[in-house]
């Protein structure tokens, strides 16, 4: 059974800044001869890899609403140089937009299910013909 997670934003502005940002980090990861992927390390590390890897995502929560997901390819364990343990989400650089979600701040990331989980737009569903601060005031005003 798939299962997502969530997880702030922490400094973007936009999904074009998260974008960027996660183009520079596949960029490095590229040139020191890495896979070709996203790569974001948490401190903690999932109990339900299983589920996360059987078609799960991150979702990303940008000035407090879920805007956008990436999908989660694999878990890798990371030792620090402090000797803990963390956990690196690798998933697929491209970023896909979801039907903006109020959500409310918290640390770390959380578990999100799937029948919780916005949908992607689409250009069929219109979502992408209209920016992101216009889809998200919509969303806030309970219009979308």
């Amino acid at each position: 059974m798939t299962i997502h997670l969530q997880k702030l934003s922490v400094g973007s502005e936009s999904i074009d800044t998260l974008t960027a940002w996660q183009r520079h980090v596949v960029r490095k990861r590229k040139a020191s001869g890495q896979s070709p992927v996203h790569e974001h390390v948490t401190r903690m590390f999932p109990k339900q890899v299983d589920a996360l890897l059987d078609g799960g995502s991150i979702y990303w929560v940008i000035k407090g609403q879920i805007l956008c997901r990436n999908p989660i390819v694999d878990l890798e364990e990371r030792i620090g140089r402090d000797g803990i343990r963390r956990c690196a989400i690798l998933m697929t650089p491209k970023v896909v937009p979801v039907m903006p979600t109020p959500k409310r701040p918290f640390q770390g990331w959380r578990y999100l299910k799937p029948e919780d989980a916005p949908a992607d737009l689409t250009e069929q569903s219109g979502g992408l013909e209209l920016p992101a601060h216009l889809r998200g005031k919509l969303s806030d005003l309970g219009a979308w």
